[in-house]
């Protein structure tokens, strides 16, 4: 779906982190393209040839400037892919939008197929960022099945312990320790102390700190 609105209708994020107000023109069930710009011409003009997931943003409007939503999204955490249009932009804005995660910096007039070709990168990094979203969720899941002591278990097989080393560190028998070590394999669903390594690393668990 695509979004095109007035740039006074910016001063609140809203919720689903798309910018409402204006004709949408429907492209699909799970892609929006929201275009902020204060000339109803570009406006139009854009909506017509987005078939994208992302934020088409003009860097100077009335009032708060794109740049302050492009910072109001990512502290609300809802930042999208993000393309910016300046007429009358300078290099520290656009190091500024770029360090902000911007996918491009276009300055008006800009030819349709840099926008394009912007859009097409945007629509790539929020397909990997869906993506990875998704499988740190799943992760996380399984993650949170374990008990306490499978999870001390886990910290310390991706550390590298074998399971004698893990039974004396823990101080248990290495019969439960391998009991446990299987649990965890189970409800993790790997096959590999590497892939268990891998998919920890996604959630942020580090290996826990031996002597």
């Amino acid at each position: 779906m695509i979004h095109y609105m007035r740039a006074d209708r910016t001063s609140a994020v809203p919720k689903n982190a798309a910018v409402r107000g204006g004709p949408a023109v429907a492209t699909g069930p799970d892609s929006v393209v929201c275009v902020v710009d204060d000339d109803e011409s570009i406006r139009r003009s854009l909506a017509r040839n987005m078939r994208a997931a992302c934020l088409v943003l003009d860097v100077r409007l009335p009032g708060a400037s794109g740049l302050d939503l492009q910072t109001a999204l990512r502290e609300a955490n809802r930042a999208m892919p993000t393309i910016f249009i300046a007429g009358f932009g300078n290099v520290p804005m656009s190091v500024q939008a770029m360090k902000g995660g911007a996918i491009d910096f276009l300055q008006k007039p800009f030819d349709e197929n840099d926008l394009l070709s912007a859009v097409e990168r945007a629509l790539a990094r929020g397909r990997q960022a869906r993506a990875e979203r998704a499988e740190r969720l799943i992760i996380q899941r399984r993650f949170d099945t374990l008990t306490r002591c499978e999870r001390e278990v886990l910290g310390l097989v991706v550390a590298g312990l074998l399971n004698k080393q893990i039974a004396f560190t823990l101080g248990a028998a290495e019969k439960t320790v391998k009991i446990h070590r299987g649990r965890v394999m189970h409800k993790m669903q790997v096959e590999s102390v590497a892939d268990l390594v891998r998919i920890t690393q996604r959630i942020g668990i580090e290996p826990s700190k031996t002597s």
